[in-house]
């Protein structure tokens, strides 16, 4: 056997292994009891990149990194800020890939004391924050305008995770996404983890990101789960969140609709 075809054994075996992880009911089930317990204890919360709070689990920050570096997009545009940990996991990531990569962070409000740790990051010339809402007219048509200049886009939100907002989010974000290419809903994991979770915010298992998913894709077609990353990571918040632009001859964002 070639070193090709040992590739090739591994890659496999590593399909199979993953399509196989749903049908492990002790898997899943520890998986599952796994994400509500450490759900409520904020565990997303005690992790860092390159000194920077990311609040997001080991597994979908390894998830990201294996879709950027697939996909080698030269725009990446999330919705949600925080600490910054995401948008600078990003602008690494661009610079690994070694191109003119740009990081669009957008929040409705950047705390001065994160803002200030951001732009004095070293990777700070690859990112640009925008504080306004990511819903606005006004937000979509700047984010828009440096999208066209771009050959490969991803989006990812994780702002407001209540149903109505993420479903303005899709239908404004996903057509800046270009064909084979994903919008990433996180927090999807507040429909599947007990009612009362997350009693200070306005978000529950009937009003979620996975609910706005839901509406989203019994109207817009060009989309489709990535189920292969759920089943491979099994310990995730955005379970059913990984939407994947289907392949088409289109390479440029699509018009909004």
């Amino acid at each position: 056997m070639n070193d090709h075809d040992k590739i090739k054994e591994f890659e496999e075996e590593r399909r199979l292994r993953i399509e196989g992880n749903p049908k492990e009911a002790d898997l899943v089930r520890a998986a599952n009891d796994f994400m509500t317990a450490s759900t409520k204890r904020k565990y997303s919360y005690n992790f860092t990149w390159l000194g920077r709070p990311i609040i997001q689990y080991p597994q979908d920050i390894v998830a990201m990194q294996e879709i950027v570096w697939r996909v080698r997009p030269d725009l990446i545009v999330e919705t949600g800020v925080a600490h910054g940990g995401s948008v600078i996991f990003y602008a690494s990531m661009m610079e690994l890939i070694g191109q003119n990569g740009l990081v669009i962070g957008i929040d409705i409000e950047v705390r001065k004391h994160n803002r200030i740790e951001i732009e004095k990051h070293p990777l700070a010339r690859r990112i640009k924050l925008i504080e306004a809402s990511s819903v606005n007219v006004a937000t979509l048509s700047q984010v828009r305008e440096e999208a066209l200049k771009r050959k490969c886009v991803m989006v990812v939100l994780d702002s407001n995770h209540t149903h109505q907002h993420v479903l303005n989010e899709l239908k404004l974000y996903s057509p800046l996404v270009t064909s084979g290419s994903y919008c990433v809903v996180f927090d999807t994991i507040i429909n599947y983890v007990p009612d009362g979770t997350y009693s200070d915010r306005p978000w529950s298992g009937a009003d979620n990101p996975a609910t706005a998913i839901r509406e989203f894709l019994t109207s817009n077609q060009d989309f489709e789960i990535d189920h292969e990353i759920d089943n491979k990571l099994l310990i995730s918040v955005a379970s059913g969140g990984f939407l994947r632009r289907k392949q088409s001859d289109t390479t440029t964002p699509q018009p909004v609709r």
